[in-house]
């Protein structure tokens, strides 16, 4: 079963793959602009909304959300369909059994609500695109835990001992 030649890609794989190119997408649009425009002026956001932070403008926020969320979702969604040997990957992968770009994901999941948790307590106020992109962290959890991902993403070595 797993990730052995011939079986069908189930749609939650491919939702996953969606969330994740939305969430990276989105990222390296929003990062490069903080990075272009560290006032922040050029989408509305302006510098004292870091009063609460450790920032004096969105440079380092913006490599950051750039680079852990634009990047790295991206690379996880190669990872997840083309599934290579990431040692560096695989050093921070608990489950074995499972490709190391699928436990990515589910960290993936848990540094966007982190992200967005500590963002809230930064400018010390709650908008609808925080809500948003908490629950979408919630979601690309929910789907890459779902048994059918779970399964998609398993060994070949690993199906066969069962």
């Amino acid at each position: 079963m797993g990730m052995q030649q011939g079986y069908k890609r189930p749609f939650a794989v491919t939702l996953l793959y969606i969330l994740l190119a939305f969430l990276g997408l989105g990222a390296i649009g929003g990062g490069s602009v903080l990075i272009i425009d560290p006032s922040g002026e050029m989408i509305g956001m302006p510098v004292s909304l870091l009063e609460r932070s450790p920032f004096s403008n969105y440079l380092l926020p913006g490599i950051l959300l750039l680079l852990v969320f634009g990047f790295l979702p991206m690379l996880v969604i190669y990872g997840l369909v083309k599934r290579p040997e990431w040692k560096f990957a695989d050093t921070l992968n608990p489950f074995k059994e499972r490709h190391s770009s699928w436990a990515l994901s589910l960290y993936i999941g848990f540094g966007q609500i982190i992200w967005i948790m500590v963002e809230t307590y930064m400018v010390n106020a709650v908008e609808f695109i925080h809500v948003f992109y908490m629950s979408l962290g919630l979601l690309i959890q929910v789907v890459t835990l779902l048994p059918v991902v779970q399964r998609y993403f398993v060994l070949d070595d690993a199906a066969e001992r069962r």
